[in-house]
């Protein structure tokens, strides 16, 4: 495995700096942390579910002012959201075990029991021969499935995973599972959705796996773990550069005042939350992280080149617009300290970034 161009990739100060200027906080009536930020194929509508119970729809104006248009109210923990191909429905699912779904024309919504323990991850795909979008959720009863939304009486296909689906993810035909226990699962959706694309293998990170995103292309996919590294991994390997590991969300924390040069250095490790891919300039990506630090990768440079400002809280989730030009992020408690951390003061927000060309554009040489 290869690794990333930087010298000390664990500390953010060395990076460029974003300007964080120009974002803008959200007016939201979130109650609680955001677990998914999607936005719509078509327009400029941000769906954010959260653990209050809630999937909150927002209209994103030019200026990056945001207003409330929509809610699904689950009643319990929302852990995921997507939109279908054409931005008329909203999907969101969680602890209840139930997925639910919004009409964006008529306001109208409805739910359907999908598995037998929480819904952990959910996308809307297009298979072979399905007229319309379909439904794909993973669960922590170790099962994938497939859901016509004409018809929830029953799924279309089940595929029964190693272990609880922790991270999932589809992009342009590749649907790609992370479970327990650091399995990798492939699905090839063009050629066969019914059967997982080749035998599991495990996430080159040593540690549990905390996020999978697939490629714009469906050509790879990136992993992000609780151990503040993450990976790439390509299609078809035809060079070791092609699959690597990095280091991204560490940070060495300073000796103790008056310390000998050689006393052993303390390195601070924290959680990946979220990978983000531009949709335009698909080899920049980004990962988020439990130490508050987003940072902005070129994954063909092997290269890191922009860092936002430390927040005052961990990034739980975060998202491209359609066209790339606004970055969402979160800001709330995402549990890596543990209950004793958690506070009723703890900074909740959501965040809206206007990118900047240099931020996300290739850099030559």
């Amino acid at each position: 495995m290869s690794s990333f161009k930087s010298k000390t990739p664990s500390l953010p100060s060395q990076a460029v700096g974003a300007s964080v200027d120009r974002d803008q906080a959200v007016t939201s009536n979130v109650t609680d942390t955001i677990s998914t930020l999607r936005w719509s194929p078509v327009a400029s509508y941000l769906a954010a579910s959260s653990w209050d119970g809630k999937v909150h729809i927002y209209d994103v104006a030019n200026d990056l002012t945001a207003k409330g248009v929509g809610v699904i109210d689950a009643g319990s923990p929302v852990f995921t959201c997507d939109w279908n191909q054409d931005g008329t429905i909203v999907a969101g699912a969680g602890a209840g075990k139930k997925v639910y779904l919004l009409s964006a024309a008529t306001g109208q919504a409805t739910s359907f029991i999908a598995h037998d323990a929480p819904i952990r991850s959910l996308r809307f795909v297009k298979v072979p021969n399905a007229p319309l979008d379909i439904i794909v959720t993973g669960s922590w009863d170790k099962t994938v499935r497939y859901w016509d939304v004409r018809n929830t009486g029953s799924p279309l296909a089940t595929l029964t995973c190693k272990e609880r689906v922790y991270s999932m993810d589809a992009a342009d035909g590749l649907l790609v599972i992370a479970t327990a226990d650091r399995h990798i699962q492939l699905v090839d959706l063009k050629a066969d959705p019914n059967n997982f694309k080749n035998s599991t293998t495990n996430d080159p990170l040593k540690h549990q796996t905390h996020v999978v995103t697939a490629f714009p292309d469906g050509k790879g996919y990136a992993v992000g773990s609780i151990e503040g590294r993450a990976g790439i991994k390509m299609f078809p390997e035809t060079s070791s550069d092609n699959s690597f590991t990095f280091r991204c969300h560490r940070h060495e924390a300073p000796a103790p005042k008056g310390a000998a040069k050689d006393v052993t250095k303390t390195v601070d490790v924290w959680a990946v939350n979220d990978i983000n891919f531009h949709p335009v300039h698909t080899s920049i990506f980004t990962t988020a992280g439990s130490d508050g630090c987003i940072y902005f990768w070129d994954r063909l440079a092997h290269a890191r080149f922009y860092t936002f400002p430390r927040r005052e809280g961990a990034i739980s989730a975060s998202a491209f617009s359609r066209d790339g030009r606004v970055f969402a992020y979160a800001v709330g408690y995402d549990w890596a300290m543990g209950y004793a951390k958690n506070s009723p003061t703890y900074p909740l927000k959501l965040m809206l970034h206007p990118v900047a060309d240099e931020e996300v554009k290739p850099r030559k040489g």
